[in-house]
C-alpha cells in the first residue's frame, strides 16, 4: 500500500521554525493536492495547508503568513516551512495526498513547542 513518509518534527523554541517533508511514491497517479493536516491530544485533525497540482497553495487561517508550503515535482516532496511557532502549533503533523486513487496519509511526526 503506498503512504506518503513524513520527517522533519522534533521540538522548537517558541517563535522558531522547522520544515516538515513529505516523501510520496510515483504510483501515487495523478496526484491532485498534496498537503498537511495536524493533530493535537483531544483535538479533532484538522486541516493546516495544501498544494494543488497546478501550483496553487491554500492555508488554515491559524498559519497563514506563518507556515508556507513549497513542493518539488520532480521528486514528488512538499515542505512545510514553519515560522514563527506558537504554543497553539504543537501536533502530530500529517502528510496527505489526493490522487485518482483516492486519499493517503503518512504515519505522522511530532512538533513540540517549548517556551
Amino acid at each position: 500500500q503506498v503512504q506518503p513518509v513524513e520527517s522533519g518534527g522534533g521540538l522548537v523554541q517558541a517563535g522558531g521554525s522547522l520544515t516538515l517533508s513529505c516523501a510520496t511514491s510515483r504510483s501515487i497517479f495523478a496526484i491532485y493536492t498534496m498537503g498537511w493536516y495536524r493533530q493535537a491530544p483531544g483535538k479533532q485533525r484538522e486541516f493546516v495547508a495544501h498544494i494543488t497540482s497546478s501550483g496553487s497553495t491554500n492555508y488554515a487561517y491559524s498559519v497563514k503568513g506563518r507556515f508556507t508550503i513549497s513542493r518539488n515535482i520532480a521528486k514528488i516532496t512538499i515542505d512545510l516551512r514553519m515560522n514563527s511557532l506558537e504554543p497553539e502549533d504543537p501536533a502530530v503533523y500529517y502528510c496527505n495526498v489526493v490522487g485518482v486513487r483516492g486519499a493517503h496519509w503518512g504515519q505522522g511526526t511530532q512538533v513540540t513547542v517549548f517556551s
